[in-house]
């Protein structure tokens, strides 16, 4: 035992002798390369910008990365990677979200689609476009600007792109802007009609009815609007509202009243669309979120719509068409359709009719026309009389009538003269009385304001 345990020491140092020295075999020193000229370091410096850049942005530094992209942008103006930066510079906005920074964002994506339209990311930014707008929608009942906005931008979307491999998520999100814009207008319209003012009332029901067919209580929108035209004496009206019940929404509560109404109009009851029960059967099986019992309460706090998106349509294709209804309240349950500004049968009232009266004579009620063809011409007052009427039968010359004449035309220029110089002084003393008593209730104004 002790020769094996003797021979096994000796070989291992005679092993050890005929190996380098110094621990070479544990820590290997590695030589210096030189990266400018080594063959791994083949990137260019506009690459090496921008991949430093969007991981910066990847990582959260937002400022850090615009800046890296922003000195690509400047440093090297011909790029293949300046396409990319500006976008990359609108995605860090649209990251870093904030009121001003989506504004920004939109501004950036607004641009890239201007210089470049023709590259496979325009399609992207025109969607973000959209979605900084959808991140910014408040609730039906406030303002509707942001949605508005969301709403066009998905449909300029989807009327570009529409073999877009985002065009599924875009339409959803239309969906979901539209029954909120829908809901906004429904509020508007029910509080109308519980407060008895029909054509307030249809003015909202009408829009929703026309561009919303996909909104969640379209049914009860089109049981309203024929229930004001029913109250209005328009059961021919009226019936197409339930009738588009009964054919359109068939599985609906409001379907079986809506049948019983069309009989008691003895109109024909039409048949539901196989296409639109396949649409209410998907709706009603489509999986749709559900709060828990902790975060129901947290809808008193939530600034942005939550419940809308969750009752908004699942299938079936939004309306692409942009909103160009010029229904007005006015225009609404009026016969005709004819819309009345101002007070009716005032429009005789206020036609303007100018005469010219010549002095010595009448007027006589008429169009300007007929009283200028009355005025005399400036010729037929100068005109010479015939010879034969100033000589009598003798050959005497006759007593000439001019000068009686003359006076008279000359007491009719007086006449003129004074009536309009009356008419003058009338005008004037007009004026002068509406001058104080303007002034007078200008000072029981400011003694009603200021006592003193």
């Amino acid at each position: 035992m002790r020769r094996t345990l003797t021979l096994i020491l000796s070989s291992g140092l005679f092993l050890l002798c005929a190996t380098p020295g110094n621990a070479q075999i544990l820590h290997k020193k590695k030589k210096k390369v030189n990266k400018s000229t080594s063959a791994d370091n083949t990137a260019e410096p506009d690459k090496v910008l921008y991949n430093r850049a969007i991981e910066d942005i990847r990582r959260g530094r937002q400022e850090v990365g615009r800046l890296g992209l922003q000195t690509l942008i400047n440093t090297y103006p011909d790029s293949e990677y300046l396409a990319k930066a500006k976008l990359g510079i609108a995605d860090s906005y649209y990251k870093e979200s904030g009121t001003a920074n989506m504004a920004q964002a939109i501004q950036g994506y607004k641009d890239f689609i201007v210089f470049f339209p023709f590259l496979p990311e325009a399609g992207y930014a025109q969607l973000q476009v959209a979605n900084a707008h959808y991140q910014q929608m408040a609730k039906p009942d406030r303002d509707r600007t942001e949605a508005k906005a969301a709403e066009e931008e998905y449909q300029t979307f989807l009327s570009k792109y529409p073999k877009d491999p985002l065009a599924p998520k875009a339409e959803q999100r239309l969906r979901d802007v539209q029954e909120i814009i829908a809901e906004g207008d429904y509020r508007i319209g029910y509080f109308y009609y519980v407060k008895g003012d029909r054509r307030a009332a249809a003015a909202r029901l009408l829009a929703i009815a026309k561009r919303y067919p996909l909104y969640s209580r379209s049914d009860h929108v089109l049981w309203m609007l024929g229930d004001i035209f029913e109250k209005s004496e328009h059961r021919e009206v009226a019936s197409l509202y339930y009738g588009q019940i009964v054919k359109n929404y068939p599985l609906s509560d409001l379907a079986p009243g809506a049948k019983n109404k069309l009989v008691a109009f003895k109109v024909p009851v039409p048949q539901p669309d196989p296409k639109a029960v396949a649409w209410m059967t998907a709706e009603q099986n489509a999986p749709r979120k559900r709060d828990s019992l902790m975060k129901r309460p947290l809808a008193l706090v939530r600034s942005g719509p939550h419940s809308e998106m969750i009752a908004s349509a699942k299938n079936g294709p939004p309306n692409l068409e942009p909103e160009a209804d010029n229904t007005s309240a006015t225009d609404v349950l009026s016969g005709g359709n004819k819309s009345q500004l101002g007070g009716s049968g005032s429009a005789s009232a206020n036609t303007a009719v100018v005469e010219t009266v010549t002095p010595g004579k009448a007027a006589v009620p008429g169009t300007a026309g007929a009283a200028e063809e009355s005025a005399p011409s400036p010729t037929e007052g100068n005109a010479t009389p015939p010879a034969n009427t100033g000589v009598e039968a003798n050959g005497n010359p006759a007593a000439s009538s001019t000068p009686d004449a003359a006076p008279a035309s000359g007491e009719t220029k007086a006449n003129a003269d004074g009536s309009s110089a009356d008419a003058q002084a009338s005008a004037q003393n007009s004026d002068a009385k509406n001058q104080k008593e303007s002034s007078s209730k200008k000072k029981k104004g400011l003694r009603k304001v200021i006592p003193w």
